[in-house]
């Protein structure tokens, strides 16, 4: 089995592995969080946004949204066979949580992880309507596109190939939350109820670019998994939503700097 420094070196130089048995424990820990982040954040993305599918206003809209739950369940799947092959229970994997729960729509959960759940936070909070769900499956669709996007650079072949292949359908997600949208405002939906959502989560998405003081953050770069900063990374999806919200007449909330965030409400409220 190769050693730590060896494999340090490896990738610092361009280098990629390519199976299970090139990498060394502490890599593999990092990369399974990785995934695991992922598959957690697709399987309850798609949950969620299932219970959003008879909000829709029209067939067209209906079909559309199903199709992105199918979507959001077979890329987890993808990662998933991946992470199976570094010995994952893929059969318990799937119960392991229940991926269409909510806290309630007042919890702000920052940075904080829960109960080991490691969906990105954004997907424990509930969507409130149509237009709140295109909104949110827009602004975290972007982000999704901004992340995936540099892990397609990882040191890990296999999965640096599977997110290239991901990528293009996570942008077309994207680009049919920012199209609801405009349809919905279009049609004369109240652009304050629209803002409100906005307002609602844009900060939770800007949360999921992390804190800029990360140990996870400096073993990813150690790994050749990441390299681009939390800043960088959240400007980014910043330049891709900040342009539309301009054209669309809504404003660009503000945000700080994520915090821990207060211990959450153990409540949760259905999708």
């Amino acid at each position: 089995m190769v050693d730590e420094e060896s494999l340090v070196s490896f990738v610092a130089g361009g280098g990629r592995l390519s199976a299970p048995d090139n990498v060394t424990p502490r890599y593999r820990g990092e990369l399974m969080r990785l995934m695991a982040i992922f598959v957690d954040s697709e399987m309850a993305g798609a949950s969620g946004f299932a219970g959003c599918i008879n909000l829709a206003p029209g067939l067209k809209e209906r079909i559309t949204a199903t199709r992105i739950v199918f979507e959001k369940f077979n890329h987890a799947r993808r990662v998933l066979e991946l992470m199976e092959q570094f010995g994952a229970n893929t059969s318990q994997y799937i119960g392991a949580h229940p991926w269409s729960s909510r806290l309630d729509r007042s919890v702000n959960l920052g940075t904080r992880r829960m109960d080991g759940d490691m969906r990105l936070n954004v997907f424990h909070y509930p969507i409130n309507g149509w237009v709140d769900a295109v909104v949110m499956n827009w602004l975290m669709g972007q982000a999704t596109v901004v992340q995936i996007d540099e892990l397609t650079r990882g040191s890990y072949q296999p999965l640096a190939d599977t997110l290239s292949e991901i990528l293009p359908v996570e942008k077309r997600h994207a680009e049919l939350g920012e199209e609801g949208l405009q349809v919905a405002l279009g049609k004369g939906h109240d652009k304050v109820d629209a803002q409100a959502s906005v307002n609602y989560w844009y900060p939770r998405v800007a949360d999921t670019f992390g804190r800029s003081q990360s140990d996870h953050f400096d073993q990813h770069r150690k790994y050749g998994l990441r390299q681009k900063s939390r800043e960088e990374l959240l400007a980014r999806w910043q330049e891709a939503v900040h342009p539309i919200l301009r054209r669309l007449e809504l404003n660009v909330p503000q945000i700080r700097e994520p915090e821990e965030g207060s211990p959450p409400s153990r409540q949760r409220v259905s999708a």
